[in-house]
Order: structure tokens, then C-alpha cells, then sequence
């Protein structure tokens, strides 16, 4: 077992947690193994995020022998350990930039920047070659590539947990967005969350979803399923609904729906320190069942938009139009779409309206001006009545359905 330890725990065992260096191999030698290295566990960024200019720049530190942070790599060589579900030898936990760029260079996906400089011979004119032209007519400072060593160290561990947490201490110091963080927290709701971003709705959604808006998203509506009522969906609110779902789940469970909840005061705003007190309130209460609810109004939803529907082209309005969508009627569900595309245009010809013109509609320009702080609780609870309101006025107006 190398120096992964076992310890006796009850009927099972238990591997320590342990990071070790990995043996010294070279670039060609991780390429070469490119297939036995899962690049998506679950705790990875979403999508290729490093630019041209970022890629190009590690190739340049590779080639004139500068040092290249550490990688870091679930080893299962080490371990039959049962989170290897793609039976691969290596997952990576924090690196995968700078393997997907190694492995682009090599595999022709870019070229050395145009001004690239080589310290050990400037007269070299390297600048816009790829690896291929460097092993062609530059032998020797291809091999420099080749021949150049990873410092990867080896996690050995059949903990998720662990490896969860490791990726964020390693990330915490760098940009990551809240919903990155949250994706590698261990428990119940992030793998809710990831789960609610599998279903096919988000294939109708248009904005951008490479640093895990969608995460992001599905995470404000499972909130507001939770809590039953809009609240703050700031970064903060969603990584307590994460934190609290895993401290206060079990003190939840223990005291059951039947028990007699302190009152709370319909007039103060809920936030999500109230969320595990009010599930005590709902008879379908825990975060599992509110998952559940999201993943059906999912449906609805899922079956009224197209691809890549340019009416759900802001992040800020799904948890609107979700909140519509769940509280209308069945029969009211195939005017959604219309009424999204006139409402729309309705926004579009305010803003063009003068300010102070007598004709500007006083209703949409307060959408308009919600939708700037648009996590805030009075601002989506806001934006819901206005659109609630106009979609009956245009549901009272659209004519009957056929028999």
C-alpha cells in the first residue's frame, strides 16, 4: 500500500489520508498516458477556461526552464479505492489547466506565441511554431519539452471528503467563483445541485456557463424550494444552504415535522439561517424533497423553450420565470413562452423611452432597476409580482384554447 496506512474500523478499513510525491516523469511520459488520467471528477472546473495566451505561457516556462507549480493527483496505482468509478489510474484535483494546455501543445492545438523569446539561444527564431515544427527543424529544444518533469503529487485516500477539501484549501487563494467552491464541498446539497444540472432544460438555457453558472443557478432555486419563499441568493445565503444543510439536517430529522415550531414572523425577511426551523414548519421539508420539487417544475420548464433560447439568455431572471412557471396552471403553461417574448419587448421599447416621458411605464422601469441587484430578496420577490401581473393580464387577453 505504499505509504497509504490502513487502520482497523469496525468491519471495515480505513485508508489515511496521505500526499506523497509522485516519481519524477516527463511530459511525454504523462501524454503518453493521457488516457488513464481522469481530467472530470465531479470537484473539476467546468469546460477549458485558460486562454491562448495562458496556454502559450506555460509552454514558454516549460521551455526555458522555469518551475511549474505542483499538480496534484487522486492515485489510485496505490489503492483500490471504490471513487475510482472510471477505473483510470490517476484523477486530477487541482491542475488540469496546465495538463490540458501540455497535452494541446503536443497535440498541435496551438503554437508558441509570436514573440516568444528562447533564453538559452535568442537567436532562435521560435516564435509561432508548434510542436511539430520544433521536432522538425528544432530537435533539441523539442526534447527540452519532452524531457521536462512534472512535480505531481500523489493523493492516496478513498475519502472524498478529503479530496474535496484539499481542492479547496488549494483554491481558496486563488479566483475561484462561489459556485466552483461549492461544487467541491462534501454532503448532501452538492450533490443535489450537481445532479439538478443534468437534466435537459439547461440545453434551452444561452447564458455562459463555463465557471458553473448553471451550478450557480440550480443552487438559487433549490434555496428558494427550500425556504419556500424568495430570499437572498448571494454567495453567502448559498453556501449556507450547503453548511446547513450538513450541520442541521440531523438535528431537523431528530425533532420531526409533528413538533411544534417557534412562530416566525411573517413581516421579517427569511433568510437562510431560518431555512432549517421553517422545514420543521413543512411536512416536505428536507433539501432532498425541495430537490425534487426543482427537478419537476425542471420539466415544465424544459418542455416550453427551445434550444438555446434567447429568452433565457439571463441567469438573473430564472429564478422569476422558474417561480412563474411553478404557480400557474397547467392549462396556462403554453402561454409562457409568448408572453415572455412580448414582455420582452415590452422591456426592450421602455428603455428606449426618455426618462421623464409621460408614456414610460413606471411597472417595467422597475423591473429594469431590480434587476441590477438582482440575489437581492425584495428584488426577485419584486420582479415575480410584475411579471406575475402582466402574464395574467395577457393570459385574460389570449383566447381560449380549443377544445
Amino acid at each position: 500500500m505504499g505509504s497509504a496506512e490502513k487502520s482497523k474500523t469496525g468491519k471495515g478499513f480505513r485508508v489515511s489520508f496521505r500526499v506523497i510525491q509522485n516519481p519524477a516523469q516527463t511530459l511525454t511520459s504523462w501524454w503518453d498516458d493521457k488516457e488513464n488520467i481522469d481530467l472530470e471528477p465531479v470537484y473539476q472546473r467546468k469546460g477549458h477556461i485558460w486562454s491562448q495566451a495562458q496556454r502559450q505561457g506555460l509552454v514558454d516556462t516549460i521551455l526555458n526552464g522555469f518551475d511549474v507549480p505542483k499538480l496534484y493527483f487522486a492515485d489510485f496505482t496505490l489503492l483500490n479505492s471504490n471513487l475510482n468509478d472510471k477505473r483510470k489510474k490517476y484523477a486530477v484535483i487541482d491542475g488540469k489547466q496546465r495538463l490540458l494546455s501540455i497535452f494541446g501543445f503536443f497535440e498541435g492545438e496551438f503554437t508558441l506565441n509570436k514573440d516568444f523569446l528562447y533564453f538559452d539561444d535568442p537567436s532562435l527564431q521560435l516564435g509561432g511554431l508548434s510542436y511539430s515544427d520544433l521536432m522538425a527543424n528544432y530537435p533539441r529544444v523539442g526534447r527540452r519539452f519532452d524531457n521536462y518533469n512534472l512535480s505531481v503529487m500523489s493523493v492516496v485516500t478513498d475519502d472524498e471528503a478529503k479530496i474535496s477539501e484539499l481542492f479547496v484549501r488549494l483554491n481558496t487563494s486563488k479566483p475561484l467563483v462561489g459556485a466552483e467552491i461549492r461544487n467541491a464541498m462534501v454532503g448532501e446539497v452538492p450533490n443535489l445541485i450537481r445532479d439538478l444540472v443534468l437534466h435537459p432544460f439547461w440545453i434551452k438555457t444561452r447564458f455562459n456557463k463555463l465557471r458553473g453558472q448553471d451550478k450557480n443557478t440550480a443552487a438559487k432555486l433549490l434555496l428558494i424550494e427550500h425556504t419556500g419563499t424568495f430570499v437572498d441568493t448571494k454567495k453567502r445565503q448559498l453556501d449556507n444552504l450547503v453548511a446547513e444543510a450538513n450541520r442541521r439536517l440531523p438535528a431537523i430529522q431528530a425533532v420531526g415535522v409533528d413538533d411544534e415550531p417557534e412562530d416566525l414572523d411573517d413581516d421579517t425577511p427569511v433568510t437562510v439561517d431560518d431555512v432549517a426551523e421553517a422545514a420543521i414548519e413543512a411536512e416536505d421539508s428536507d433539501v432532498k424533497r425541495a430537490a425534487g420539487r426543482v427537478e419537476s417544475v425542471l420539466d415544465r420548464m424544459e418542455k416550453l423553450f427551445i434550444d438555446q433560447d434567447p429568452l433565457l439568455n439571463q441567469q438573473a431572471q430564472i429564478p422569476v420565470i422558474y417561480w412563474l412557471i411553478r404557480n400557474i396552471e397547467a392549462d396556462q403553461l403554453r402561454l409562457v413562452r409568448p408572453f415572455l417574448n412580448e414582455f420582452e419587448k415590452e422591456r426592450a421599447a421602455n428603455r428606449a423611452i426618455s426618462a421623464g416621458e409621460p408614456n414610460r411605464d413606471a411597472f417595467l422601469l422597475d423591473f429594469e432597476l431590480m434587476s441590477r441587484t438582482s440575489n437581492d430578496q425584495a428584488s426577485i420577490g419584486g420582479r415575480y409580482r410584475i411579471m406575475r401581473q402582466r402574464f395574467e393580464q395577457f393570459a385574460s387577453a389570449a383566447p381560449a384554447k380549443n377544445p
